[in-house]
C-alpha cells in the first residue's frame, strides 16, 4: 500500500471496527494492523487478552476472566442486547439519514474543486485534505463492519443447524437484495444505456471505431444521450477501483466505461431469478420449533444486506479516488519541474513529502519516490511471508462462553470461517476446484486480472481471473461472463456479485491465476464447483 493508504489504514480502520465491536457486545475487539515492507498484516485483538497473545487462554481462565474482567462483563451485556433490540435497524437507519448523506455530500464538495486551478500552496492544503479525508472514511467504512456481518453469521449460523445447508445454498436466499453490488453507478448506467436504447445515432457512435476517450466526450455532447452519458462518467469518474491511492480510479479506463455501456445496452446480466421456491424447499427442513427463528433471522439479514457494499462504495472507495486526483495532479507539476520521473509515482509521497516538493522545501528524489513504485507495483503478495510472528490460534469456541455472549460469538466465527474458508482438493495442470457460489455453467476467454491497469484489457463475456476482488471491481462486472478467484469463500466479495449477476462463479481455488494463461479457454462450472482450461 502507499503511504496515504496505510495511515488511512492504521488510523480509520481500527478505530471504526473498535466502536462497532464495543456496541454489538463482540470480544474480537478490532485487527491490530501493521506494515512490513508497506504490505499489511493484521493481528486480532480480544477483549481481555494480553497484547501480542497468539492464542486464546484455557477454558478455567477464560470463565473466570468473563466473569472478572468489567469491559467483558459488560459486552456479554451488550451482546444480548443487541440481539434481542435488533442493533443493526438502528445502524442501518443512522447510516441512511445520516452517514450516506453526509459522506456524498463532503465528496462531492471536494470533486468540485478545479485541481488544475489551484496554486502549489493551495493544492498542497488540497492533498491534507484529501489524506484526511481517506482516514475519515476508513473509519466510516469499518464503523459499520459488524452491522454488516452480524446479521448474516447469525443467519448462517441457525440456519445451517436446523436445514444442514450449505453456506451457499443458504447465500442464494438474498440474491437481489443488493443492488449496489451490481455496479456503483448502476442506477446511472442503466439510464445511459435506455438513453442510448431510443437513438441510433448515438448507437452508431458507441459502436465505432473510435478511440474510447473519443467516443466518451461524443457520447457526452450528443443531444439524444448526452445528459444521461455525462451524469453516468461523473458518478464513476473519481470512484477508485481498489483499495488504495495506487490503484486507479474508474475515469482512468475510458476503455472499461466503453464496454460497460456496451454490455448494459446489450442486456449482458439479467435479475437474479425468484427464490421462492429454493426458500419454500430450504424452510421445509426446519424443525418446526425453530421455523419462526428462520423467519426473523432471514428477514433481518435481508433487510440489511446492502449496507455491505455500499459502506464501501460510498466511504473510502470515492474518498481513495479523489485523493488519487489531487496526487495525479500533484505529479503533473512535479514531473514538469525535474522533481519526479512519472507523474504517477506521486502516488507514493505522503501528505507532508508532496508539499515540501510542491513549495520547494526539500522532499524525497525523484530516484527514490521511482524506486518506492517500482516495489509496490512489482512485488505481489505470494513473495511476503503469510505470517509474522507465528500462526494465530483459532478463537475459543463459543460454548465456552456466558450464556448471553454465545449467539453472538458464534454469528461472527461463522461469518469470519465463511468468509475466508476454502476447500483443499488438489489441482490439476488443467482442473481447479473451488466453491461453487453461483449455479450455471460458462465458457469464455480467461482474462488475468493482476491490478486495475488490466481493467482495459476485459471485453464482454470474459472469465475474470483475479486473486480476488473488491466492491470497486463492480465497474468491469457487466462485462463479465463468469468469475474465478484464488482467494475467498462463500461470503466474499466475488461471490456476492456473481450472485447478484447471476453469473457462474468459482472462489477459492487457490491456483487460477498461476495455472491459468491470460487468454485461454475456460469451461466455469457452477455445479461442480470446477474450473476447466480447455485450451
Amino acid at each position: 500500500m502507499t503511504r496515504i493508504g496505510q495511515v488511512a489504514f492504521l488510523e480509520g480502520f481500527p478505530r471504526g471496527f473498535s466502536e462497532g465491536t464495543a456496541k454489538y457486545g463482540v470480544l474480537l475487539d478490532h485487527l491490530r494492523p501493521g506494515f512490513s515492507q508497506s504490505f499489511l498484516y493484521n493481528q486480532p485483538a480480544a477483549v481481555g487478552a494480553p497484547a501480542g497473545a497468539m492464542g486464546p487462554p484455557p477454558k478455567p481462565v477464560l470463565q473466570v476472566v468473563s466473569r472478572l474482567h468489567p469491559e467483558m462483563r459488560r459486552r456479554h451485556k451488550a451482546a444480548a442486547a443487541a440481539i434481542a433490540g435488533k442493533l443493526w435497524r438502528q445502524d442501518l437507519e443512522e447510516w441512511d439519514r445520516v452517514d450516506k448523506p453526509a459522506a456524498i455530500k463532503a465528496h462531492q464538495a471536494i470533486q468540485a474543486v478545479d485541481v488544475e486551478t489551484l496554486t502549489d500552496l493551495e493544492l498542497a492544503d488540497h492533498v491534507d485534505l484529501c489524506a484526511q479525508h481517506v482516514i475519515d472514511h476508513a473509519y466510516l467504512h469499518h464503523k459499520y463492519t459488524m452491522t454488516a456481518c452480524l446479521p448474516v453469521g447469525d443467519f448462517l449460523a441457525g440456519a445451517i443447524a436446523w436445514t444442514g445447508a450449505d453456506v451457499g445454498e443458504l447465500m442464494g436466499l438474498l440474491r437481489g437484495r443488493s443492488a449496489i453490488s451490481r455496479g456503483f453507478a448502476s442506477a446511472e448506467l442503466d439510464a445511459a444505456a435506455k438513453a442510448l436504447t431510443a437513438s441510433e445515432s448515438a448507437q452508431d457512435v458507441l459502436a465505432g471505431p473510435a478511440a474510447a476517450t473519443d467516443i466518451l466526450a461524443a457520447l457526452s455532447g450528443h443531444p439524444d444521450v448526452g445528459a444521461e452519458v455525462t451524469a453516468y462518467l461523473d458518478a464513476v469518474r473519481w470512484r477508485s477501483v481498489g483499495y488504495d491511492v495506487g490503484d486507479q480510479a474508474a475515469g482512468e479506463l475510458p476503455e472499461v466505461l466503453v464496454e460497460s455501456l456496451r454490455s448494459t445496452l446489450a442486456g449482458s446480466w439479467t435479475s437474479a431469478p425468484d427464490d421462492d421456491s429454493a426458500l419454500t424447499a430450504l424452510r421445509e427442513r426446519v424443525p418446526s420449533e425453530h421455523r419462526d427463528d428462520f423467519d426473523d433471522r432471514l428477514a433481518e439479514v435481508r433487510r440489511t444486506y446492502r449496507i455491505r457494499d455500499e459502506r464501501g462504495v460510498f466511504s473510502d472507495g470515492w474518498a481513495t479516488g479523489l485523493a488519487r486526483r489531487a496526487m495525479l495532479e500533484t505529479g503533473r507539476r512535479l514531473l514538469t519541474t525535474g522533481k519526479l520521473e512519472a507523474a504517477e509515482h506521486a502516488v507514493e509521497l505522503d501528505p507532508s513529502e508532496a508539499r515540501a516538493l510542491l513549495i520547494g522545501s526539500g522532499g524525497p528524489s525523484a530516484a527514490e519516490v521511482a524506486d518506492r513504485f517500482e516495489w509496490r507495483t512489482t512485488t505481489t503478495t505470494s513473495e511476503a511471508p503469510e505470517f509474522l510472528g507465528g500462526t494465530p490460534a483459532p478463537p475459543p469456541p463459543a460454548e465456552w462462553l456466558p450464556a448471553p455472549a454465545r449467539r453472538t460469538a458464534v454469528a461472527i466465527n461463522t461469518f469470519l470461517g465463511t468468509l475466508f474458508g476454502v476447500p483443499d482438493t488438489p489441482n490439476t495442470a488443467t482442473v481447479l476446484t473451488g466453491l461453487s457460489v453461483n449455479a450455471g455453467v460458462y465458457e469464455g476467454p480467461a482474462r488475468l486480472v493482476d491490478s486495475s491497469a488490466d481493467f482495459g484489457r476485459i471485453k464482454q463475456g470474459d472469465v475474470l481471473v483475479t486473486r480476488m476482488t473488491s466492491p470497486y471491481f463492480n465497474v468491469v462486472l457487466p462485462m463479465l461472463g463468469a468469475i474465478v478467484t484464488d482467494r475467498g469463500g462463500q461470503l466474499c466479495h466475488a461471490a456476492i456479485v456473481a450472485r447478484e449477476y447471476g453469473i457462474p462463479g468459482i472462489v477459492g481455488t487457490r491456483d487460477a491465476t498461476k495455472t491459468i494463461p491470460d487468454g485461454a479457454r475456460v469451461r466455469v462450472d457452477g455445479s461442480t464447483g470446477e474450473v476447466r482450461l480447455l485450451e
